[in-house]
């Protein structure tokens, strides 16, 4: 399997990797590019089964973050900053663990140590495979943004939506599975880099709680709120990029 990415901005500056969200692709960064251009190169790529990356046979969290390396090597990058979103950052999670020397910092948003339930990412799996990702499209507004946002932005939310339909199922529905096993709540705690942990106040999927648990664990870390839901890279654009590019421009 090989993974679609594209690396973007002055050769020789420091480089960012962003990690998308379930069913979205890395065009889902597009509001932090030209924020993030102006001092440092950004590698984004499409996950498993998402965009123009293919399904890979077996698709874990290991996995997740083992490609994050793969990209990296590629792209001839020894070392980066990180920031991925809800699943991204469950992976961003994975790698300060387990590959901490190839990482400046790690930024975690939107997202926890364990996410969701079990069953419930396998129920979402088996709904994808049966019926499609139509489902799952009509219902993201509700998960991803707030009704406010929903109601003035529709633009922006009917383009992401429209994403999300034409992701693989079976992709999808692999990633659910990944999202099911994993539990990094017992690791978290060994984590020496430096992070910083981004939640959406209105978050119904990862709640301010879930990354206060992980600021706690995480001994130095930052801890950011944002007046959002579950995508607040998109939803308040403005205050993610402020705080990843304080968080990230301190550490350099």
């Amino acid at each position: 399997m090989s993974l679609y990415y594209q690396l973007e901005g002055r050769v020789g500056a420091p480089v960012v990797v962003l990690s998308n969200s379930l069913g979205t692709t890395f065009e889902m960064w597009q509001p932090q590019m030209a924020a993030l251009l102006e001092n440092f190169r950004v590698l984004r790529y499409d996950t498993h089964g998402h965009g123009r990356t293919s399904k890979n046979d077996k698709t874990t969290l290991p996995q997740l973050a083992e490609d994050v390396i793969g990209v990296m090597d590629d792209a001839g990058i020894k070392q980066a900053h990180f920031c991925g979103i809800s699943m991204g950052g469950l992976t961003g999670l994975w790698l300060a663990r387990f590959a901490p020397e190839r990482f400046l910092s790690v930024t975690v948003a939107n997202s926890a140590a364990k996410v969701g339930e079990q069953s419930g990412w396998l129920e979402r799996a088996r709904n994808v495979r049966q019926d499609g990702m139509a489902a799952i499209a009509n219902s993201a507004p509700q998960r991803w943004f707030t009704e406010d946002y929903v109601k003035y932005h529709h633009a922006q939310v009917d383009a992401i939506c429209e994403t999300l339909a034409g992701v693989n199922a079976e992709g999808y529905a692999a990633c659910c599975e990944a999202l099911a096993a994993a539990d990094l709540r017992a690791e978290v705690g060994e984590i020496s880099l430096p992070m910083q942990f981004i939640a959406g106040i209105h978050d119904p999927v990862c709640s301010v709680a879930d990354s206060e648990f992980l600021h706690q664990q995480v001994h130095g870390s930052h801890l950011v709120t944002l007046e959002a839901s579950h995508l607040s890279n998109i939803e308040d654009a403005h205050g993610f990029n402020v705080a990843l590019l304080n968080f990230i421009q301190q550490d350099d």
